[in-house]
């Protein structure tokens, strides 16, 4: 515990602290993102609209090693995006380079929360605490890179050859691209701090790990029809690719929280 006692005014004058400083970094980013987003756009945000991406080499790779000929595995995918709106591009370069900075920033926010309440803790909670944070960060840029190299092209590459009718041409248009695109990757950051949530919820007494064990069948359902939202590609590889790490982020929960003591 804290040496000095702080009050309440105390508290609330360290939160306004924490606040700027975050709010200092993610600016600071922000501006160094905006000044290489010309580059960052090329190279990062746009790359899944190229055939090179990584992503799609893999898939052929594999379907020429287990002599796949689906088009799945053989398809060449190019997305040519259009700009229908005069002051896109200059709002659009803003949004990108903050909601990157957003990100990025991410292990220090996690820092800045354990600075702020670790004076609160008693010594046993601090390793645990610390230990949770910890894995919440590693979790959620496990989750970010998932997105950005598996989910979002797979969504990318179904949506943008989906046909209605012969008649009706797919055009993209750069604000469609990149709300889908910061949507589906910062989700899958987000799903993966459930062991996190779930361990924070154990120790407020609101699930426990009978919890957990007695509903799994009913969580497999429900993670299976998340998956199906995120990525509505409609085939059984995708579909695979996020059910799957979903459902062992919520064994890990499981693991993660203490047997309930009587």
């Amino acid at each position: 515990m804290a040496d000095k006692e702080l009050t309440f005014w105390d508290h609330l004058d360290e939160l306004r602290r924490v606040l700027f400083r975050v709010l200092g970094v993610w600016f600071v980013l922000a501006v160094g993102y905006f000044i290489a987003m010309p580059y960052l756009f090329d190279k990062v945000i746009l790359a899944p609209c190229h055939n090179d991406f990584v992503f799609y080499d893999l898939l052929r790779w594999i379907g020429q090693e287990l002599d796949l000929h689906d088009d799945f595995f053989t398809q060449e995918f190019h997305v040519k995006l259009i700009n229908i709106n005069l002051a896109a591009p200059f709002f659009i370069h803003m949004s990108t380079a903050f909601w990157m900075s957003v990100v990025t920033a991410a292990p220090y926010l996690f820092y800045e929360v354990w600075r702020f309440v670790r004076p609160a803790l008693y010594p046993n909670e601090v390793k645990g605490v610390r230990k949770a944070l910890g894995i919440g960060t590693v979790m959620f840029f496990v989750g970010v890179l998932l997105g950005y190299f598996m989910v979002y092209p797979l969504t990318l590459r179904f949506l943008s050859t989906y046909q209605l009718s012969s008649a009706i041409e797919n055009q993209i248009s750069l604000n469609s691209y990149i709300d889908n695109f910061m949507m589906l990757v910062l989700c899958m950051g987000l799903a993966f701090e459930l062991p996190l949530v779930t361990w924070l919820l154990s120790l407020l007494g609101v699930v426990h790990k009978d919890f957990l064990r007695k509903y799994r069948r009913h969580a497999i359902v429900l993670i299976v029809i998340a998956a199906a939202i995120i990525t509505p590609t409609g085939d059984p590889f995708t579909l695979t690719v996020v059910a799957v790490p979903l459902y062992l982020l919520y064994e890990l929960s499981i693991l993660m929280i203490r047997e309930k003591k009587e």
